[in-house]
């Protein structure tokens, strides 16, 4: 469609982002049927107005850049998707699996999910996730050692990624701050990065959980990059095209 009116242009803008969340600066230029530099100056306005946040070659209405936060707060954004998908993940886990389940408010809810009868061996990083499989008396639990985040109550370090080589593990249970097309899977902290990317190697298969309001957004240490990963699940805010996307890369995704 062709805008001439830069006020139409900005409500078009504005209204896409709003429904989609990320919206490529291409995907637009294609429907405006404008110059890259009229939607250069387009999208400078706005963000300048605080009304969108620019990446490389996306727009989105939320900051894309995440911040260290403390893990009792996060536990109450989104707690319902949480717990679901906390729910559905533990649907994965067959007895006698020996698992690692990383640090996070939504991999906590797995751990609380884990039937008490289930006999496995989990392995983690986070002494929230061993208070959670303390009452669960099939559960073996083998606790990292390292430097304590207290604000993820979890470890990390070198000690803690030399551990993880004496160990092979059927699945990984991962909790992001943030997933984004460019820049792959990413968390707020570059040490608890580089003890995912160990435990990556450690398991066979990679199972991100994670609530829809991480995609688009990054985080400060990279992880891993989308391909590396084997399914996500989370709640039906993702939106259609980043499904797409990652089914195209061959990750699955399930929605709950």
């Amino acid at each position: 469609m062709k805008v001439d009116s830069m006020a139409q242009r900005h409500a078009y803008i504005l209204d896409r982002v709003k429904k989609e969340g990320n919206v490529r600066v291409a995907d637009l230029l294609a429907a405006l049927d404008v110059s890259a530099v009229t939607i250069r100056k387009d999208l400078a306005l706005l963000e300048e107005k605080k009304l969108l946040f620019r990446t490389h070659g996306n727009v989105s209405l939320a900051n894309p850049y995440t911040k260290d936060r403390d893990v009792n707060e996060k536990e109450n954004i989104l707690a319902d998707q949480k717990t679901r998908i906390g729910l559905k993940a533990a649907e994965l886990i067959e007895p006698d699996d020996a698992i690692i389940i990383a640090s996070g408010t939504t991999v906590l809810q797995l751990a609380r999910a884990i039937p008490k009868e289930m006999r496995l061996t989990v392995l983690t990083s986070a002494m929230n996730i061993s208070m959670a499989l303390l009452d669960k008396p099939n559960v073996e639990i083998v606790q990292l050692g390292g430097i304590v985040r207290k604000t993820s109550t979890s470890v990390t370090g070198n000690y803690a990624e030399s551990i993880l080589d004496n160990f092979t593990c059927s699945k990984l249970f991962l909790g992001v701050d943030g997933i984004d097309p460019e820049q792959g899977c990413t968390t707020s902290n570059m040490m608890e990065a580089t003890l995912n990317k160990a435990m990556i190697r450690t398991a066979q298969k990679t199972i991100i959980l994670t609530d829809s309001s991480k995609f688009g957004r990054r985080g400060f240490g990279k992880i891993c990059m989308l391909n590396e990963i084997d399914q996500i699940i989370t709640d039906d805010g993702i939106s259609s095209s980043m499904v797409q996307d990652l089914e195209n890369i061959g990750v699955e995704v399930t929605i709950v």
